[in-house]
This record gives C-alpha cells, sequence and structure tokens, in this order.
C-alpha cells in the first residue's frame, strides 16, 4: 500500500515488482531510521513476484539510507547477479538469505541483521524469554544456530534450515537476528516486534531482581491472541510506517 503515488515503473520491469521494489527500499531505509544497520553489512531479500529463483538484495558497499528501488540488485540463489548491472554483491551474505529462500516456500522475505539487542540475547543460553508481551509473539516459535564462524557452508546450511523449521524468526548465536516474512511489511514488523521483545529482556535483567516469567499456559493464549487469523502482519502498521518515511526519507522511492 502506498502513501503516494509513484513514478511508473522503469522500461524492463513490471509493476509488480516495481512495487516490491519500492518496499523493499523502504524495509532498507527504515531500518537505518533504527540504527538497525551494521555499516555496509547485512542483507534484506524479497523474491520477484513471477520470476522463480530470483531475489532483489542491496549492493554491496551501499549504506541501507543509500538504497532505492531502482538500484536494488536482481539475483538467482547462487547470488549471480541478473542483467548487466555494473555492481557487486555480497555473495557469502546471500547464503544466509539463499537457504532460507530454497527452502521456505513462504519466504518472500528474508531479513538478516545484527541489531544489538538481537544479538544479546542471543548470546545468552536461555535465549529469548517469555517476559514481554512482545516475546510472547515468538512463544516456542523461535530458532536457535550456534555459531560455527564467518562463512556459511552448505552442511551448516542444511544445519541452520532445519534449525529454522517452519518458525519465523531465529537467534544466530553471538551473531544476530533472521526474519522470514511472507511479505517485506509482515517481515519487518516482526523485526521491530522481535528487537523490542530482546530489548526490554536486556533491561529487565539489567535491574539485577527477580524475573517474573507468566506461566505457560498464559503465554501460549497471548502466543494465539497475538496471532489473530493467522493473516500477514504489518497490514495496518505499513501505511503508517511508510507515511512516516516519506517525510524524513523520500529518496527510497527513486
Amino acid at each position: 500500500m502506498n502513501t503516494q503515488s509513484n513514478k511508473a515503473a522503469p522500461q524492463g520491469i513490471s509493476e509488480a515488482e516495481w512495487q516490491v521494489r519500492i518496499d523493499l527500499a523502504a524495509c532498507y531505509h527504515l531500518c537505518a531510521l533504527k540504527n538497525w544497520d551494521d555499516l555496509i553489512y547485512t542483507h534484506i531479500s524479497a523474491t520477484v513476484p513471477g520470476e522463480e529463483n530470483h531475489f532483489l538484495i542491496n549492493p554491496f558497499g551501499l549504506r541501507f539510507e543509500e538504497i532505492t528501488a531502482s538500484n536494488l540488485v536482481k539475483i538467482d540463489l547462487q547470488g549471480k547477479i541478473i542483467g548487466d548491472q555494473n555492481v557487486r554483491v555480497n555473495v557469502t551474505g546471500f547464503a544466509i538469505h539463499g537457504a532460507v529462500h530454497s527452502a521456505r516456500t513462504d519466504a518472500m522475505c528474508v531479513m538478516h541483521l545484527h541489531n544489538e539487542n538481537g544479538v544479546a540475547v542471543g548470546m545468552q543460553q536461555g535465549g529469548l524469554l517469555p517476559l514481554s508481551q512482545h516475546a510472547m509473539r515468538f512463544f516456542q516459535q523461535m530458532g536457535y544456530h550456534d555459531y560455527e564462524g564467518l562463512a556459511l557452508s552448505p552442511v551448516e546450511q542444511t544445519r541452520l534450515i532445519e534449525r529454522l523449521g517452519s518458525y519465523p524468526a531465529m537467534l544466530l548465536r553471538n551473531h544476530g537476528t533472521l526474519i522470514s516474512g511472507r511479505t517485506i511489511a509482515e517481515a519487518y514488523t516482526l523485526m521491530d516486534t522481535l528487537d523490542k521483545a530482546c530489548a526490554f529482556q536486556l533491561k529487565a535483567q539489567s535491574g539485577g531482581g527477580a524475573l517474573n516469567i507468566p506461566p505457560p499456559a498464559v503465554c501460549a493464549k497471548t502466543y494465539k491472541e497475538l496471532l489473530g487469523d493467522g493473516s500477514p502482519e504489518g497490514i495496518l502498521e505499513w501505511p503508517a510506517l511508510l507515511r512516516k518515511l516519506d517525510a524524513v526519507s523520500p529518496s527510497y522511492r527513486n
């Protein structure tokens, strides 16, 4: 959904792809506003409508706030650039995304970030605890993958996918966060919820007192209430987020 008219899709790009490009560029800018970017590292990828095994991702070397609809790069599952764009992509960085996109037909958008709150909670043996209402959105819906180094080998890809399963979220131990969304809006909304849940946990733990964790039955009930009818999340939030972005950083639409 848009809050203002978009320019026509460039030649050779379908209207559906152009809309995905706009939303994905917006997601990058929103992450930059949250300080979730890590210099030029980490990525957000999205599938190209109507093009099996083709994805959009950021050019390697650009900051998140420099990403626009037109400078996103189209690649295949091996990270090979589709078309004649004279840019680089971080093929090693895409390995995580490619693995999730390959294994999950529902993974329209994959976000992998090094956001501070998520990295810190991922370092804790207990992981994300159901301390807050935000955390209960992920009650028994969170995967964990142990740290094995910088490069993601094919064997490790298999382990990561097994541990992610059908969950929408994962904490990569000592590394970062991972979200799989059915839409770009859902991926961003879930990442925002996860980041807040991790922040609340860290703040509560810093107080030094005993923590109050609701009973499992209450956590399970709350999770079902937050999930609602199971429709993709972010439908209401996304237009509001785009209005905010249009006021402070509208270049994402270019």
